[in-house]
């Protein structure tokens, strides 16, 4: 028997050579994808990045955003908002079934005394609804104006489920648009 081991370990050696071979290295840096749209950044047309940035705040608070960090010296904004999803259907949520995570053991101790535990709880989750958080930066360098979006949707056990960029052309230009300092008659 021991010919047909040391026989083995050398293949078993160039099995996980060759396996190893195939872990490969990102041949890129993350980025945001989809891009972000062009009217995602628009020149200032001459008014004071410190005005875009005041206008820009406003803006925020009446859409219902709250301001996470601010930095004027930057020329930086960054605010979130979060709405519950009422009837989101999660895909991934099949792994818990009814959205409930049971934690449990069966114990048993001879000692001193003979004991038989059991032990039974449920995790979080329960009248917890998934929410949605979207975030929103806006960058006041150079006479130009940049805003970032982002989407993230958590289930109800406050999980990430989806992230996406969500910089796009139609937010970009109802913001831009709702600025007084940009203004073009309409408004969102």
């Amino acid at each position: 028997m021991k010919p047909r081991q040391i026989k083995s370990r050398p293949m078993m050696l160039v099995l996980l050579l060759a396996l190893a071979g195939c872990q490969t290295t990102p041949d890129r840096l993350p980025r945001a994808e989809p891009a972000p749209a062009p009217s995602c950044y628009f020149p200032t047309q001459g008014v004071a990045g410190e005005e875009v940035l005041r206008q820009s705040v406003a803006l925020l608070e009446q859409w219902e955003f709250e301001l996470d960090n601010t930095d004027t010296a930057l020329g930086l904004i960054s605010a979130s908002r979060e709405r519950e999803l009422i009837g989101y259907y999660d895909p991934y949520d099949g792994d818990y079934g009814s959205g409930v995570r049971v934690f449990g053991g069966l114990g048993l101790g001879l000692g001193h005394r003979s004991s038989i535990g059991l032990g039974l709880g449920f995790g979080g989750g329960i009248g917890q609804r998934p929410v949605e958080s979207e975030r929103v930066s806006v960058l006041v360098h150079n006479d130009h104006v940049r805003v970032s979006r982002d989407i993230r949707r958590f289930d109800h056990l406050r999980d990430l489920r989806e992230s996406r960029s969500a910089s796009d052309d139609d937010f970009c230009r109802r913001f831009q648009s709702a600025l007084p300092a940009f203004d073009t008659g309409s408004r969102l």
